[in-house]
């Protein structure tokens, strides 16, 4: 996709392909490794309290008060990434499907309206049109833009 200087013109979209296939900036496996590394953090603060937590119910005089600390710490880390990773999993991959599928209609309906203004500005070029349609077009365009579902016009 290449994003291109803004124009006065309403007929120029912000951002325009030029002959080249849809390209969705979702991607699955970037959310994915994303996830998982979020849920590696998270389990590792956990490991960590625990951990910190254990070693103030040692006795003080313990002989291997940090090693046990640290055993424990990692317990519950890896119990909490296999507790939490599937669901995170899951729902990071319903949740990127629904994006890419938005971001496809976005790009999508981008796409048909910059077709569309881009013959109405050719019509309005156009001198074999008369006045009338083309002013019956534009209004008729705004209105769709706007999303106004109401359009009256006279006959």
């Amino acid at each position: 996709m290449k994003v291109s200087a803004i124009t006065n013109r309403c007929a120029s979209p912000a951002f325009k392909e030029k002959n080249s296939a849809y390209e969705n900036p979702v991607n699955r496996k970037t959310e994915r490794n994303l996830t998982v590394l979020q849920s590696a953090g998270v389990s590792l603060i956990a490991g960590v309290t625990a951990g910190g937590i254990s070693t103030c119910f040692m006795k003080e005089g313990a002989k291997h008060k940090f090693p046990i600390a640290a055993a424990i710490g990692a317990a519950v880390a890896v119990l909490t990434a296999a507790l939490t990773l599937p669901a995170k999993l899951y729902d990071r991959k319903v949740k990127s499907f629904v994006r890419e599928k938005e971001m496809d209609v976005f790009s999508r309906d981008r796409e048909l309206k910059s077709n569309i203004l881009t013959e109405v500005d050719k019509e309005v070029k156009d001198e074999d049109v008369s006045l009338d349609q083309k002013i019956n077009h534009y209004t008729t365009l705004q209105m769709a833009n706007r999303g106004s579902g109401m359009l009256i016009k006279g006959v």
